[in-house]
């Protein structure tokens, strides 16, 4: 089984055509979920490679989806709320609480990621509905850690949580002298990794530079803005005046372009 999503092509003049289309549909499906570090379970959009494609609330739900996380790291948080609510307003068409409750995490990492820590309400009401990955998920996007099953996490998360539960229970252990977030590739689960080590405190400067340059290198300004103001802090608690000043132009061109 894999997850992807067969979207019609309308138009396409063959069958050479309509078969390119689909593969790049899953192609670009297979990205999504892997940038949104969606919890390792085959998702909504799922069905065998030799299926019929699927029914048009997952190709509505997918697009409007990948719109919204889009729209949001780029800070226009109107075209956002639209995307959102539309991928919400099809999935619900299928009367699957849990699926709904999946949906609603992925707000809320992508939310994690620019900083945003307002509670997942959405979630919430929809928690008794979900899986046991999806509850993991929720309370690593928290940062609370203690207890978490790392194996229900999505795979680029459980060594990082796995160190991080060693070095609270093991006296004298220490995090990597070089920061945690370096064994984590892709750039919006590094951000929503470094949002989650934020809120518990176990964030260091080298984790915050990484998180600059993630957010920085994908032109992700909603972001970029808040973990300059974390550095910022960094900088002023360190009495780093130059460094401080630096960081001050850095956002006043993503201000004032």
């Amino acid at each position: 089984m894999r997850a992807f999503l067969h979207a019609p092509t309308p138009g396409a003049s063959s069958s050479v055509e309509q078969t390119r289309a689909r593969r790049s549909s899953r192609l670009r499906w297979r990205a999504v979920a892997a940038r949104l570090a969606l919890v390792p379970v085959v998702l909504w959009l799922s069905a065998c490679a030799s299926a019929p494609p699927p029914p048009d609330w997952q190709a509505n739900a997918f697009a409007s989806l990948n719109q919204f996380t889009q729209a949001y790291l780029e800070g226009n948080l109107r075209v956002a709320d639209a995307e959102f609510a539309r991928a919400r307003a099809e999935v619900a068409r299928t009367g699957r609480t849990d699926l709904l409750a999946r949906l609603e995490l992925v707000r809320c990492a992508v939310q994690v990621a620019a900083l945003v820590w307002t509670p997942c309400t959405g979630y919430q009401a929809l928690a008794q509905d979900a899986a046991p990955q999806e509850r993991a998920y929720a309370q690593f996007l928290r940062g609370r850690w203690q207890g978490i099953d790392a194996q229900l996490l999505p795979v680029q998360y459980q060594a990082l949580v796995t160190q991080v539960q060693h070095e609270a229970t093991t006296p004298g252990s220490a995090p990597p002298a070089a920061g945690r977030l370096g064994a984590i590739s892709d750039p919006l689960a590094r951000l929503i990794a470094a949002g989650a080590l934020l809120q518990s405190e176990q964030l260091g400067p080298e984790d915050t530079g990484r998180a600059i340059d993630s957010a920085s290198g994908q032109g992700w300004r909603r972001p970029l803005l808040a973990w300059l103001g974390v550095a910022l802090k960094q900088a002023q608690f360190g009495f780093d005046t130059a460094g401080a000043q630096r960081i001050r132009r850095r956002m006043d061109a993503i201000l004032t372009p």
